[in-house]
């Protein structure tokens, strides 16, 4: 976003788009809260949009699209096969990430699992800076296992690291050294690890794992997601590039890696995805598994009118003022709670403010999930609903024990174009009263707990009568205030 100075001196995001289309919002009662928070069975991906004001819960698939996008979608092709949308889309995919072949997915998880399929070898490994859930699901569905190798910086909630994202290339070495290059299906770099604060690489490390990658020949694989986020930060973090346009940025990005896979629900603010490369090889592989798995090649699942929001998506995240919108809405409420001693994750990094719930709530024990419970009490006093990355994200070891988490946070994502600045300033407001208040926080207990990805479905109840007591002492600061 263009720097605009105030004449009051304060410091706040300026949006360059202004609103055409609304939508209205909810904001329940607390009382109404609490007992929506029971039926979802303390898991914020079980409420029901009628009763949540702010939808914080990520900016997967809901991200404003612009008049552009919106327009475009009227010209669709709806063939099934062949159609004019699937050639303008694989020409601007082409274009954005300077590769020969593309594979279209209906989303980023659908890639991981073609992408698993084809280069996924039986006990074999996959390095990466840090795992997301679905990636390292589909690894270990294919019979590989994942390890990270993030800097040390990167599981700091605190740190002067602007790049926390960024491999550790010793680390890497190590790894392949132990396990034997030929037992490393690939080398993953996420732009933008999204469970440790959504935090960037830097193109120096992104060249560091290539050279890396080519010496012991691996191929190297980009998460591409959060990729609009990463090229901001690159542009205005790292000074090699301050002078680079965002497209000369991304042609360094994309040179280096051999296959590359995005969910276009986060880059292009639509909802599809897809698979690309320079590689003959991938090509063939992988084109056998998308018509088995997503639908044919040149729909690979999704609705043509996406695939044209998709295409022109991708042209508007070439655009610096179009891209800088989430990071600085999420910069500047990340400030204000670090002004009123909110533990949060800095520097901030994409796709939402992060409150480190270890440090918010370090009175809760780590089996009772002290982001999983922030969550809970936060969405009680606000209406607004965030994502715990935590414990409850991971899955049990084999044993049955807890595998604890590097980090518990609460993820207050910031879908793009969609918030007001009052409106974050609403959430602001919350939590600081709620961390004004953080005794009143207990713990949470599973009692429907799914063996794979618990976090979506799982059922949590509190282990106390906490919530009640929590409402009690909303009651009375805030009166008949939603």
């Amino acid at each position: 976003m263009k720097k605009v100075k105030f004449f009051s001196g304060e410091e706040i995001p300026l949006e360059f788009h202004k609103v055409r289309v609304v939508q209205k919002l909810n904001l329940q009662n607390i009382d109404r809260r609490l007992e929506a928070i029971k039926e979802a069975g303390n898991n914020t991906f079980l409420l029901k949009n009628q009763d949540i004001f702010l939808d914080m819960l990520t900016d997967s698939g809901v991200n404003a699209m612009s008049d552009n996008q919106v327009a475009s979608m009227l010209r669709a092709d709806d063939s099934y096969a062949g159609s004019q949308t699937f050639s303008r889309l694989e020409k601007s995919v082409k274009e954005f990430f300077n590769k020969r072949y593309f594979l279209p997915v209906h989303q980023g998880r659908a890639a991981e699992n073609i992408i698993s399929k084809a280069m996924v070898k039986e006990n074999s490994s996959v390095i990466t800076n840090y795992h997301f859930t679905t990636s390292r699901a589909h690894v270990m569905m294919n019979g590989g296992d994942m390890i990270e190798a993030i800097n040390k910086a990167g599981i700091e909630v605190n740190s002067n690291n602007l790049f926390k994202g960024n491999m550790d290339i010793e680390l890497l070495t190590e790894q392949i050294n132990k396990k034997g290059s030929e037992n490393i299906s690939f080398v993953r770099m996420e732009a933008g690890t999204n469970l440790i604060g959504g935090q960037p690489f830097s193109i120096e490390n992104l060249k560091n794992v290539k050279k890396i990658c080519n010496e012991y020949e691996i191929p190297l694989v980009l998460d591409a997601s959060l990729l609009s986020d990463n090229l901001y930060f690159i542009k205005t973090r790292e000074e090699r590039y301050k002078n680079s346009t965002i497209k000369e940025i991304l042609n360094e990005i994309s040179n280096c890696c051999d296959v590359i896979y995005f969910s276009a629900r986060k880059l292009s603010s639509a909802r599809g995805g897809g698979i690309c490369f320079d590689s003959e090889k991938y090509y063939y592989k992988m084109r056998e598994l998308l018509t088995l798995y997503e639908g044919f090649l040149t729909y690979g699942g999704m609705s043509v009118r996406e695939m044209e929001a998709i295409a022109v998506g991708l042209e508007e995240t070439l655009d610096f003022d179009n891209i800088s919108q989430g990071p600085e809405f999420i910069k500047y409420m990340t400030d204000e709670l670090v002004k009123a001693n909110v533990p949060v994750v800095t520097p901030a990094g994409g796709l939402g403010c992060h409150i480190d719930a270890m440090e918010f709530v370090s009175h809760i024990k780590r089996e009772e999930y002290r982001a999983g419970s922030l969550a809970s009490a936060l969405y009680i006093v606000s209406g607004c609903r965030g994502m715990e990355r935590g414990t409850i994200s991971e899955e049990r070891n084999p044993d049955g024990s807890e595998h604890i988490s590097d980090m518990e946070l609460l993820r207050m994502a910031m879908p793009r174009r969609v918030f007001t600045l009052s409106q974050v300033k609403f959430i602001i407001d919350r939590i600081i009263w709620l961390h004004k208040n953080k005794e009143l926080i207990g713990g949470l207990k599973f009692i429907d707990e799914p063996s794979k990805l618990r976090f979506f479905l799982g059922k949590l109840a509190p282990t106390s009568n906490w919530q009640e007591e929590l409402v009690r002492k909303f009651k009375q600061d805030f009166g008949n205030s939603l």
